[in-house]
């Protein structure tokens, strides 16, 4: 019976990839989870294992071919009744119905997530599964992940229970493909996550192509890289992870100070509950940042009474037109991009010792969510209509909140809007999102006096705040850069004729 090498899930928001590496060829011995080839998305390299043991039959997609996902790449026969009887020799609820089984591997999580939590199990061991069903989701410090079942069959074990920590690329459990009856699971654990404890050093497993690679590149002793594949197999995270460490090791901070004692009448009235994984990166990444990049933060005020005269002006017929509401945060981003093209260095990053100016706005739009803080990015901003550019905010918002958005959407920003201002926020002072070099603020508009040509009237101002990195950006940059948002903003005439 041949068993199917097929296009694994590559993320939400993608939905191909070019076949770039073949590392077997046709009537080559393969073992199971070994590499077959290598696919290149417009985001990350997706190694694809083998299923299954056995010989290498015909490649359906060649090298350099775009596949969607769950395309079928190739076919691998079974070795022969021993072979197979024998692969699964580790895994006893599989052996006892003698039949083909399919194990159910972790996706692909994006290029710098390594791990996730099993949040649910939709099956139980002994359910039936139609193939693409969904088995269990997976819980990142990103994204929820759903794990589709590769083959429909029984599902014969569970190898990463609800709460467990897996790597990328481990193993969830088992389908068995032949309908047998399944054996109590009972004495199946979780072997997995144990057997991925051995580290770099005295390994008898083959790294992933790409990793080596990348060491090889890079310099990198194999022994200095832990693995987090099956077995201790060193994959391209890890060799990248390795790769900063040594920067990073002077920036850390020192370990968290302990508790302080608590009465206990106070401690009987308290509720421990362990930080998401969502909570504890955006704890790790503000961290980061304040360790990292040289932060400083510059403030203006802007007068709002153009911006929502021309609102109310043409709002109706704006949402008649494009079938999306005109609100602030169109203007606010028009008036960034505009000012990121006369101070470039807001929107550059420092790679080393390279400053990299781009010349494109990847514009963050942060958002809260009951989970926390996401920041979905629009690409090419710099390109869009108010009209697309409040579709694309309405629809990201959305997904935020739903809890839908993928890796590669929140991923590649150059710049970051935040807006504390709708939950009433006056004054605050924005947190770098790294490696960006600096962020804008909104916050609420409040009617106070101002002196307009000698004379005092009621205007809607606004505070609007600059974080920027003072290693790149100077603080001429910075109060240019907010003037000309406030100018923008001010009379957006200006952006119609590029002033």
């Amino acid at each position: 019976m041949a068993t199917e090498v097929r296009v694994p899930t590559l993320g939400e928001s993608v939905t191909e990839a070019t076949v770039a590496t073949w590392f077997k060829k046709p009537g080559d011995t393969v073992a199971q989870d070994e590499m077959l080839c290598e696919l290149e998305t417009d985001k990350v390299t997706v190694e694809v294992p083998a299923p299954a043991a056995g010989t290498l039959g015909e490649i359906v997609a060649g090298e350099g071919e775009t596949v969607g996902v769950d395309a079928l790449l190739a076919t691998i026969a079974a070795a022969g009744a021993g072979a197979t009887a024998a692969a699964p020799a580790a895994k006893p609820a599989a052996a006892a119905s003698s039949g083909a089984s399919v194990d159910i591997m972790v996706p692909a999580l994006g290029e710098s997530v390594t791990e996730a939590t099993i949040a649910t199990w939709f099956k139980q061991v002994g359910d039936t599964v139609a193939q693409d069903e969904m088995l269990c989701e997976l819980e990142t410090d990103k994204v929820s992940v759903e794990v589709p079942a590769p083959s429909a069959g029984v599902l014969a074990r569970i190898d990463a229970a609800e709460g467990a920590t897996v790597n990328a690329g481990g193993q969830l459990g088992v389908i068995s493909t032949d309908g047998a009856a399944v054996a109590a699971p009972a004495a199946a654990p979780a072997p997995a996550p144990a057997a991925a404890a051995p580290t770099s050093s005295g390994r008898d497993v083959e790294d992933a192509p790409s990793a080596k690679k990348l060491m090889a590149e890079k310099g990198i002793d194999p022994a200095a890289v832990q693995g987090s594949g099956k077995d201790g197999r060193i994959m391209k995270e890890d060799v990248l992870k390795a790769a900063i460490a040594p920067a990073a090791a002077p920036a850390a901070a020192p370990a968290a100070a302990p508790r302080a004692p608590v009465a206990a009448e106070d401690a009987a009235r308290e509720e421990r509950v362990k930080m998401t994984r969502l909570r504890q990166t955006i704890a790790k990444r503000l961290k980061d940042a304040q360790n990292t990049a040289a932060i400083l933060t510059t403030y203006n005020e802007v007068d709002m009474t153009e911006v929502m005269a021309l609102r109310n002006a043409y709002k109706d017929e704006f949402e008649k037109k494009h079938g999306a509401r005109l609100g602030f945060m169109s203007f606010f981003t028009k008036a960034c991009i505009h000012a990121l093209k006369e101070v470039p260095e807001v929107n550059a990053e420092i790679d080393g010792t390279d400053i990299v100016y781009k010349n494109f706005v990847h514009m963050g739009i942060a958002a809260g969510t009951p989970q926390g803080l996401v920041v979905p990015v629009i690409r090419n901003a710099d390109q869009m209509s108010f009209a697309e550019i409040e579709k694309a905010i309405a629809e990201k918002g959305k997904r935020a909140r739903d809890g839908k958005l993928s890796m590669a959407e929140m991923q590649g920003g150059t710049f970051t809007i935040s807006n504390g201002g709708v939950y009433g926020s006056l004054m605050s002072s924005p947190i770098l999102n790294p490696p960006q070099s600096g962020i804008l603020g909104m916050h609420k508009i409040q009617d106070r006096p101002m002196v307009i040509n000698g004379e005092i009237k009621i205007r809607p101002m606004m505070y609007l705040a600059l974080s920027y990195d003072h290693r790149i950006v100077d603080g001429k940059g910075a109060v240019t850069f907010l003037v000309r948002v406030k100018d923008a903003l001010e009379d957006p005439r200006r952006l119609l004729m590029d002033l």
